[in-house]
């Protein structure tokens, strides 16, 4: 074939980015939004009565920069169970499953209160690279307007003091006060253990700091 028999290629321009908002519900939590398009819905409660392990509350809100609610946040986590192992094929640790526990979830915060909540259970130490322990923890990804892809961050425990401090996540954020937005703080409300994580977004005229996100 020579140049000039050659079929005629038109280039079109890049397809502009789309953040995950302010839609998202729709798509991946309807039934918030007032649509019942799933017949299994993907929820904010990982635990069953079978479930083993501490039984906790997360809430918490996310901000953005000018310290305002984001109340059309949608909130992912993803966690080991009390043994310390994932509900998936690729952790290898010699530790139990618990089939009782899905180990994931998914909500929105609440559109007046911009607080969300998990039902589930304190997680057990799982190892990291080089069999290095990790503190217990909890996987956190956040899709929002004026996001182009998912913030992933991490949520650890405020009365896991010692297992913090030796956590090689936590020990590779540089500033303390940056390692302390990543620790949510435990109380106890109406017989519930509860452990609030708020996330910011970015730093905010109170002097609220940045919450520290991973590149995943």
């Amino acid at each position: 074939m020579t140049l000039q028999s050659q079929p005629n290629f038109v280039h079109y321009p890049e397809t502009a980015s789309q953040t995950g908002g302010p839609y998202v519900h729709i798509g991946l939590a309807p039934k918030q939004a007032g649509f019942e398009i799933f017949d299994n819905n993907f929820g904010s409660v990982l635990v069953t009565p079978d479930t083993r392990g501490e039984r906790i509350q997360v809430e918490g809100r996310v901000f953005d920069g000018s310290g305002s609610l984001v109340r059309d946040v949608l909130v992912e986590i993803w966690q080991a169970n009390a043994e310390g192992k994932y509900a998936h094929p690729g952790d290898l640790q010699d530790k139990a499953i618990d089939p009782s526990f899905r180990g994931w979830g998914r909500t929105g915060a609440d559109f007046e209160t911009g607080v969300y909540t998990f039902e589930t259970i304190k997680p057990g130490s799982v190892a990291g690279r080089g069999g290095a322990l990790q503190a217990p923890h909890i996987c956190v990804i956040l899709f929002a307007r004026g996001i182009n892809l998912g913030l992933h961050t991490r949520l650890y425990f405020s009365d896991e003091t010692d297992a913090n401090s030796r956590d090689p996540v936590l020990n590779g954020i540089e500033w303390e006060v940056r390692r302390k937005s990543l620790v949510a703080q435990r109380s106890e409300r109406n017989g519930k253990v509860i452990y609030n994580f708020d996330v910011r977004l970015q730093g905010t005229p109170d002097g609220g700091e940045e919450t520290v996100f991973f590149d995943v």
